[in-house]
């Protein structure tokens, strides 16, 4: 099996595919991969890492103004199409599938145009301009929310999950523990605001770092690594608490997923997917800086079965925040009411459904 893969620019288009690529090969051991990237994405060092052979083209995003920079983007498409159809002749693959972010315009069309089977996949609740453009030609979109499929063509949309679900059902609870210290006697709620933070979160959990110590449960904070020196500088100020563990940086999160009972956190679709797979309660505060405001949108349909708990920034607090998590693990019922739910949103087995996607298309 010969797949060309392409997504890039934030994680939570890279890891997907990543999650995909490694499905693919525990499918077919001598599958032949070919990722296709741009040189300044995150890609650029993530895949070559992985130890996955990595091509790139050049391309922007457009604006969502009129603007030069547009002209030049429409440049870069066209000769970004020609190079990533000279890249797929030589490769010939049975399948391309585009995970999102810009490259994969000038890849899947290119694809497309070619007649080689093109799928494209969908993390998030609101699909942005590059999958809406591509769904014109691909095969099939895949899907991880019911709330993207009216974006789309409903004859080519499939409900598959994200792959990334599938890689916390291997994850080692013991192992997340031990490598943070956890008492395996207590419950433990993870307030983590993405790899660089988020200060609003940062704000309310120093707001009421003295309380901490008097919970029931224990607390790991992640910082992000910009804001680690701020957050401890307050700590400093406060009373010292053998339920708080604070961190800069996890490099192990899904073990950790795995090893605790509550998440705090914005609402990425990788963050979701692994959660919901995991049937871990959240309480979700989305980012507000992103396209299409997509993260309140994916953290509403958790709301809305009651999975989890929604705010949007200006509105959480650290007071409020503590009222929160008191009540999901000392109310009775509430807690396993909120798994239930999350549980019956994930999709553990997606990196299989998007697996057999793509072998139902190239066999076509």
């Amino acid at each position: 099996m010969r797949v060309i893969v392409s997504g890039g620019g934030t994680g939570g288009h890279i890891y997907p595919a990543l999650s995909l690529i490694n499905e693919i090969k525990r499918k077919h051991k001598n599958a032949e991969i070919l990722y296709i990237g741009t040189e300044k994405g995150l890609e650029a060092d993530i895949v070559p890492r992985a130890g996955i052979p990595f091509e790139t083209i050049h391309i922007s995003g457009f604006q969502r103004k009129l603007s030069v920079e547009n002209v030049k983007t429409i440049a870069r498409f066209i000769t970004g199409t020609q190079k990533a159809k000279k890249i797929i002749k030589n490769f010939k693959p049975d399948v391309v599938i585009g995970t999102g972010g810009y490259v994969c315009g000038p890849v899947v069309y290119a694809a497309s145009k070619l007649k080689i089977p093109t799928v494209i996949h969908e993390q998030n609740s609101v699909p942005g301009l590059t999958n809406k453009f591509l769904s014109k030609y691909v095969d099939k979109v895949a899907i991880c929310f019911e709330e993207a499929r009216s974006f789309f063509p409903n004859k080519k949309v499939v409900f598959t999950g994200n792959p990334r679900a599938s890689d916390v059902m291997h994850v080692d609870p013991v192992a997340g523990r031990t490598s943070l210290g956890l008492d395996a006697s207590k419950r433990t709620v993870l307030i983590v605001g993405g790899s660089r933070g988020a200060r609003p979160i940062n704000d309310a959990f120093t707001s009421v770092i003295d309380e901490w110590t008097h919970k029931n449960y224990q607390v790991v904070y992640v910082t992000g690594a910009v804001h680690y020196d701020t957050v401890m500088e307050k700590v400093k100020l406060a009373a010292q608490s053998k339920n708080v563990i604070i961190k800069p940086f996890i490099h192990n999160m899904p073990d950790v997923l795995g090893a605790v009972d509550l998440i705090v956190a914005r609402a990425g679709a990788t963050t979701l997917a692994e959660i919901t797979a995991l049937g871990l309660p959240s309480i979700l505060i989305p980012s507000p800086y992103v396209t299409n405001n997509h993260q309140e949108k994916n953290a509403l349909s958790l709301k809305n079965t009651g999975a989890a708990i929604v705010y949007n920034e200006k509105e959480m607090n650290g007071q409020l925040l503590l009222k929160d998590i008191d009540q999901i693990f000392n109310e009775q019922g509430k807690w396993d009411k909120m798994h239930t739910a999350a549980e019956k949103l994930g999709v553990p087995d997606a990196a299989e459904n998007v697996y057999q996607l793509l072998v139902e298309v190239s066999t076509v």
